[in-house]
Formats: C-alpha cells, sequence, structure tokens
C-alpha cells in the first residue's frame, strides 16, 4: 500500500465530511445484547440513513465530485440496488441526469425505490442477468457517450463517502473499539473504514467477514493481487461482487488482520438474533457482520472477554418474499434445529413409538414423510434445541441401535423433497439448477431442452433472490438424447451442478 494512495484518501475525507450531510443526517451507533455475550457489542445502523443503506454516503460524494472536476452533466452508474439508490439521489439533489443500469432480475422494490429517490432526474436502464453484466453495459456506454462513469467502490470519491461511517464512530465513542467485523463485496466500505479506524485506533483488529462463496477479496489478499471469482452466490446480494477494487484491494490487503467466511445459514440466523434484539430486520449483507462476530466468538471468546465490538447494519432493501426463505435457513444457522431421518418400520404405531421413547421432552418442528417401501420408512423429524439436547437424543439412538442420520443440510431437506413414486422414471438424471430470476429464463431452458427430455420432478420456489433455484428431475429415452440434453442445457442461461451419488441413491431409494 503506497503512503500516496492513503495520503489521498484521507485527504478526501473532511471534504466529503463537509459535503454530504446536506443529503442526510449521521446515523446512530447503538449498543445490543445479542446472546448474553461477555463482551460489549456494538451496532453502526446505516439501515437508518436516507436510502436505508450507506451508499448514500460514497454515491453522493463520487457524483458531486465528478461533476465538479469534470462538468458532467450526465453520470452513469452499474448496481443490484444499493449504489443505485444513492446515485439517483445525488443527481436529484445536484440537479443532474443519470443513467443507471441494474439487472433484470433486480427486485422490483428496488428499481421502485430508484426510481423515487432520483424521479426525473433518473432513467433506469435493466440489463443483463447479473451485477456484472449490467456494469459491462454501462461501461459500454460510457465509452459511445463519453458520460462519466460513478464506480460503486474502487473510486477514491466513493470510498471517501463510505468513511464518514467510521468518522462518525470514532466521535460517538468515548473509549476505542477493540475489535471490527466488517462485511466485504468490492471493499469500497471495508477499505475506507478499516483505514480511519486504524488511523484513529491503532490496535484495533478488523475482521472481514465474506460470504463462503463470494470471498473474492480473501483469495485476491492470499494471491498478492486482484482475482477475479468465476461466479458468487447471491444471497447477501449486496456483497456479492466476483472482483474487488484495485483501490480497494490495496488497501483491505493492509488493513484487514483477518478473514472468516459465514454461510447463508449464518447469515439468516444472524438476521433472526437482530429481530429478536432491536426488532430489527437488515437485508442478508447487513447482517454479515453479526454473522462473522458469532463464529469468531466461538473460537476466540476468552481473548474477547471484556473487549468493545463494532459491527456495521449495512442495509435494509430486501425483496420481502426473501423473509420465508430466511426463517427457514435461521435455526439451522444458528445450530438450533436439526433435522433427523430415522428408519422406521412401516407398521401403525411405529413413528408414535419412536416420539414417546425418544422425542418426548423435544421441541419437534416439522415432520417430512412419504410412504415408499411396504416394510420400510424414513421419517423426517426437525428439533430445536441446543446442542447438548442433540447430543443426548443422538446418543439415546446410537444405544439402542436406531438407524438415523443427520440430514439438516442435505439438498432434500433444503428443498422439502416429499413422497413420490422412482419406479415410475426412466433414467432419470437429477440436478440443482440455477437461472437468472426474471420473466422469460426458465421457459428458455424447457424450450431448448423439451425434444430430448421429459421433466419427472420439479421443486421450486420464488425466494425473492435475484438467482432461481430449483431441484430439477430429467428423464431419458436413450442414451442419445441424455448425451443431447447435456450439449443443449449448456447453452441456456441456466447453469447447474449434479447432486451428488449418494444423495440420488438416498432420493431415489435404489
Amino acid at each position: 500500500m503506497t503512503e500516496t494512495l492513503l495520503e489521498k484518501l484521507f485527504a478526501e475525507i473532511p471534504k466529503a465530511k463537509a459535503e454530504i450531510y446536506k443529503v442526510g443526517d449521521p446515523t446512530p451507533l447503538e449498543k445490543i445484547t445479542l446472546n448474553g455475550e461477555n463482551f460489549d457489542v456494538y451496532i453502526k445502523r446505516e439501515d437508518l440513513g436516507p436510502i436505508n443503506a450507506y451508499k448514500w454516503r460514497g454515491g453522493y460524494n463520487a457524483v458531486l465530485n465528478h461533476h465538479r472536476n469534470t462538468g458532467c452533466e450526465t453520470i452513469v452508474a452499474a448496481s443490484a440496488g444499493n449504489h443505485a439508490q444513492g446515485v439517483a439521489l445525488a443527481a436529484r439533489k445536484l440537479g443532474i441526469q443519470a443513467k443507471i443500469f441494474m439487472p433484470l432480475a433486480a427486485p422490483l422494490m428496488k428499481q421502485k425505490a430508484v426510481q423515487k429517490h432520483g424521479g426525473d432526474f433518473v432513467e433506469l436502464i435493466l440489463e443483463g442477468d447479473n451485477y456484472n453484466a449490467a456494469g459491462d453495459a454501462a461501461k459500454k456506454y460510457v465509452a459511445e457517450t463519453g458520460y462519466t462513469y460513478i464506480h460503486p467502490f474502487d473510486d477514491l470519491y466513493t470510498m471517501a463517502g463510505q468513511a464518514l461511517i467510521a468518522d462518525e464512530v470514532i466521535s460517538d465513542s468515548d473509549t476505542p473499539f477493540d475489535y471490527c467485523f466488517l462485511q466485504i463485496g468490492g471493499g469500497g466500505m471495508a477499505s475506507a473504514v478499516s483505514a480511519w479506524l486504524k488511523k484513529h485506533y491503532p490496535d484495533i483488529k478488523i475482521i472481514g467477514v465474506e460470504g463462503v462463496d463470494q470471498a473474492s477479496m480473501k483469495a485476491s489478499v492470499d494471491a498478492g493481487k486482484p482475482i477475479t471469482l468465476e461466479s458468487v452466490d447471491t444471497f447477501c446480494d449486496g456483497t456479492a461482487v466476483t472482483r474487488p477494487g484495485d483501490l480497494t484491494f490495496e488497501i483491505c490487503s493492509q488493513t484487514i488482520d483477518e478473514f472468516i467466511t459465514v454461510s447463508n445459514d449464518e447469515v439468516s440466523a444472524a438476521i433472526q438474533q437482530l429481530w429478536n434484539a432491536k426488532r430489527l430486520i437488515p437485508e442478508p449483507s447487513g447482517a454479515m457482520g453479526i454473522a462473522g462476530l458469532n463464529k469468531y466468538a466461538e473460537t476466540h471468546g476468552d481473548i474477547m472477554n471484556g473487549k468493545k465490538v463494532l459491527c456495521i447494519i449495512c442495509g435494509a432493501n430486501m425483496d420481502f418474499n426473501k423473509l420465508s426463505l430466511i426463517a427457514g435457513k435461521s435455526a439451522v444457522g444458528a445450530n438450533k434445529r436439526r433435522y433427523y431421518r430415522i428408519e422406521l418400520p412401516e407398521r401403525e404405531g411405529a413413528l408414535l413409538n419412536i416420539l414417546e421413547t425418544y422425542f418426548k421432552d423435544l421441541n419437534v418442528s416439522e415432520f417430512m414423510y412419504g410412504k415408499i417401501h411396504e416394510s420400510k420408512a424414513w421419517q423426517t423429524i426437525a428439533i430445536d434445541g441446543m446442542k447438548d439436547d442433540f447430543k443426548a437424543l443422538e446418543d439415546r439412538l446410537k444405544a439402542d441401535h436406531v438407524a438415523f442420520e443427520n440430514i439438516s443440510k442435505q439438498p432434500d431437506i433444503q428443498y422439502k423433497i416429499i413422497n413420490y413414486n422412482p419406479a415410475l422414471f426412466k433414467d432419470p438424471v437429477f440436478l440443482n439448477v440455477k437461472f437468472p430470476e426474471r420473466k422469460g429464463a426458465l421457459r428458455d431452458l424447457l424450450r431448448k431442452v423439451s425434444p430430448v427430455t421429459n421433466i419427472c420432478y420439479f421443486n421450486y420456489a420464488y425466494s425473492g433472490e435475484a438467482i432461481g433455484r430449483a431441484l430439477m428431475g430429467f428423464e431419458f429415452s436413450s442414451s442419445e438424447n441424455k448425451s443431447r440434453f447435456f450439449e443443449l442445457i449448456a447453452q441456456t442461461v441456466v447453469t447447474y451442478a449434479p447432486i451428488d451419488e449418494t444423495t440420488q441413491k438416498r432420493i431415489l431409494h435404489y
């Protein structure tokens, strides 16, 4: 990291401070109790900002400065949602035009929010199936028109605006923070906030938090240069970036002390914690810092005793439909729910006997079952409890030689598979399918593959994500059609992964 880059960033932060409060007020810093932890946790409430996310700060500062420096009367941006709202707000406040590119799959509520904040000063352009495609389209448009591009994270002015999150924390706190857990996407917030915190709290430890299938900054730091991931999971859509910025990478590689990855289940559990503690529902990316803190504290609880910890609730712009998905994941992510498949004889009273013998004092939350065999049954039972409850149950089942397995994270639980007759299927293949959540994408797949296959299983539910997910079964009348199928599906916008052999055998009960 060159001193020149930090000097430039630090010089821009006071300038940003003098400007951005013309469009929004500082957000609160609040103390919170999550699980009776032995350290003090504070959350920075960026969800209470003018666009319900932090990106109004960098968006306004970048638009303002580029407008002043170049005289541009039209600016261009690409965003999955929050940056677009910040740029739209800035365009309306400054009275200039904004062309904002968003993916076709962008949730309708975020599209409406962009139009609300920008009004007549904004033209919304839907292009591509993801953020990268929208960004490429925006940059091509800039090359053709000569308009000014406002980068969502890899821009000194954007970063300086985001740094004011840290500046407000420092102003509102009487004593230094010992830890800060920062979610990372492209790195605009993480780089700026970590640098400003380190300048004022030299002893603070910064933990970078990334999604398990989004960890582009950690991969880049390990490689010593920015790395582009082939794809990223979009559950935490605000941090779903395949490559960090050049500027943000340079700073994060020096200011982030340690990286940790969190699963979607763990993020969902953190959202539930925030709801329980503050009646706060952030978007998934907004809860990643809390999820990282939870995971870190599991193995570092002793050294965190008495420490002061900061997390940033970076946004709350979420499609309402996503809540059901989060609710389903939260208990598993918090290790408070487990799904067990128990092998029973297929006869009257067998389930009752198991429940009264082993589950009588436990909280049973779900049953999943369908008759598939004349003499055996495989009953799925979900229980809510603590680790000691699960261990005690498993020890008793093992001692009595009751056949069971913990299937909490298996695809058939994730997709709620119940009751079908595989004897009717002809040479079936089951695939985990992902496709852009937009009109026509799935129909395009079906049109393409219908000549060579028949769908024998289809399980899909809209989740509010930019990516649609389904578990699909395809059957084939010949090996030639089966081979041709994989050639055809490769020509669609769909991506897929075969389920593993063990799972497929269990689903089909070969």
